[in-house]
């Protein structure tokens, strides 16, 4: 299936919507590849950039859930009405196609019917967490075009993170976080894309406008391309050469906007009140009716059709480059190195076409990371110079520090090294082992050193729990809450969970069950003296 080949109807459509849209379609000028020109030496082909249409990405994703049980439907159960949380006869039912609600319907394209919706299981093992990863693949790099749009038929989550991937779902990054209150979901103050710039627009923010309770009727969030896009390109994208300067000229521009894999995670259903009404939960689930992602297949500038074949996209490359994302040069087509297509000059660009090889650089293998080799007489040897795409090595056949391999890439692929991305918060550097993990500081654990090990919370990285200003932890099975106060069994009391309960009634005894109070030295039992004063002026 062509994603496009009509060049001359898009033409018109193009000079059609910029009379009909409020928004020009994005990156429209890139739709040609070549044209043919008249020059002294008579009628040559003049190569310009191309790329494929903006189209809808979901027609084209595999949809994967975790857990995987997590539908409605299998037992079948019922739940409260959407519009009344108190009526409870609503069925699931996965054997009744009349009543089922299977992932699918995420993705419902006759006539996207509200009716229609995926739902998961209600929050009837709570107090433990209703969670969900609900993970959209391309198995192809793509560039996101317009607003990612979620609609929600159970009232939009409390606590929820959009992820997005650059390797095929091996590594993933936070793209935004969305919660009632982001303080205490996230440990982040609340923004809106409209508090960014063009200095912080790959700033990662945590948003409360669309994380309303279950009452509510707004049921969409958003994850706003356009508006920073509009950031460079005026607020009705009527600049797009500055845009496309900016696209061309910084590559974490153009990466923040480029995905393989988008992972949403849904991490609290919407409660709509302080408490969780546990007398009925079947009010609280996920339902989804649609999502739209909307891009294009990257070809770097070197194709203007993506095929879908065999449940996968390809470009056809042209400019004599080849691969999935047209990202390297053809064999015997070598002669300068592969460079992707440029926006500029506007409108045309520069399409960057792979020449013929006018001679080898030698016996030397450089995996396509560079174009220069150097003999060393001394070693009686010879190396790559300037390796390109974040490779070192004799042959560039490793990673610079910072970067680890990318196990699903060929060693010639130019994404073969990926940036490690360790939190600058949790790690000891920016450096990580060849599986990607980061070197963690005390008390932080995860791959990415952003997850904190029993007995530390996250506060500007993980810090020891402890609740007071002696660093001093709870005693008799206490829990520190918040790093403020211990939370002690029911035989306990005191700021430390120190003292028996039964001292203070003066009924403590060897009948008691309770045991004896702890013993120490005359400092100890002075300490105890003391928190217990301390204790008694605090409650």
């Amino acid at each position: 299936m062509y994603l496009s080949r009509f060049l001359s109807i898009h033409a018109l459509w193009v000079t059609v919507s910029s009379v009909m849209q409020p928004y020009p379609l994005v990156w429209g000028h890139y739709d040609l590849c070549k044209t043919q020109i008249y020059t002294e030496e008579g009628k040559v082909w003049d190569y310009m950039a191309c790329q494929p249409e903006s189209t809808d990405m979901t027609k084209y994703l595999k949809v994967k859930l975790d857990p995987p049980d997590i539908t409605c439907g299998d037992p079948p159960e019922t739940f409260c009405a959407m519009g009344n949380p108190y009526m409870c006869n609503n069925e699931c039912d996965a054997s009744t196609p009349e009543l089922a609600h299977p992932p699918e319907l995420m993705f419902d394209f006759e006539g996207r019917h509200p009716s229609t919706f995926w739902q998961s299981a209600t929050w009837k093992e709570y107090p433990k967490p209703l969670q969900v990863n609900i993970t959209l693949s391309w198995s192809k790099t793509i560039e996101l075009t317009d607003n990612i749009v979620i609609t929600f038929e159970s009232g939009r989550p409390d606590q929820m993170i959009l992820e997005k991937s650059l390797d095929y779902g091996r590594t993933w990054q936070p793209y935004q976080y969305y919660a009632t209150d982001c303080l205490d979901a996230f440990h982040m103050d609340p923004k809106s894309v409209k508090d960014l710039s063009q200095h912080t627009v790959l700033e990662i923010i945590c948003t409360e406008e669309y994380s309303t309770g279950y009452t509510t009727n707004s049921k969409i969030i958003h994850f706003e391309i356009k508006d920073r896009f509009a950031f460079f390109a005026g607020p009705r994208l009527r600049n797009m050469a500055s845009l496309y300067g900016q696209l061309d000229t910084t590559k974490k521009l153009r990466d923040f906007f480029t995905v393989t894999d988008l992972r949403i995670r849904l991490l609290r259903p919407a409660v709509g009140e302080i408490f969780v009404d546990e007398l009925h939960l079947a009010r609280y689930f996920y339902a989804i009716s649609d999502i739209k992602v909307r891009g294009r297949c990257k070809c770097n500038l070197h194709a203007t059709v993506c095929v879908y074949d065999n449940s996968k996209l390809t470009c056809e490359c042209e400019h004599n480059t080849t691969g999935p994302d047209c990202g390297k040069c053809k064999k015997n087509y070598q002669g300068r190195p592969w460079s992707p297509g440029s926006y500029l000059p506007i409108p045309k660009g520069t399409a960057n076409t792979c020449i013929p090889s006018i001679s080898s650089i030698g016996n030397c293998e450089c995996f396509g990371h560079s174009n220069r080799c150097s003999y060393i007489d001394l070693l009686n040897t010879v190396i790559c110079v300037s390796c390109k795409h974040n490779t070192r090595g004799q042959h560039c056949e490793l990673c610079r520090l910072g970067y680890f391999r990318n196990a699903s890439a060929q060693l010639d692929d130019e994404n073969v090294c990926i940036e490690c991305y360790c939190n600058p918060l949790g790690s000891i550097h920016d450096r990580c082992n060849g599986s990607g993990f980061c070197e963690c500081k005390t008390g932080t654990t995860g791959p990415k050193c952003d997850e904190c090990l029993p007995g530390n919370s996250w506060h500007y990285g993980c810090q020891p729990n402890v609740c007071d200003n002696e660093l001093l932890h709870c005693q008799n099975g206490g829990t520190c809450h918040n790093n403020v106060r211990c939370l002690c069994p029911a035989a306990y009391t005191g700021i430390l969970c120190e003292k028996l309960r039964c001292e203070e009634a003066g009924s403590c005894g060897s009948d008691s069950g309770q045991g004896a109070p702890p013993h120490g030295s005359p400092a100890l039992l002075l300490l105890t003296t003391l928190l217990g004063t301390a204790s008694a002026l605090v409650f």
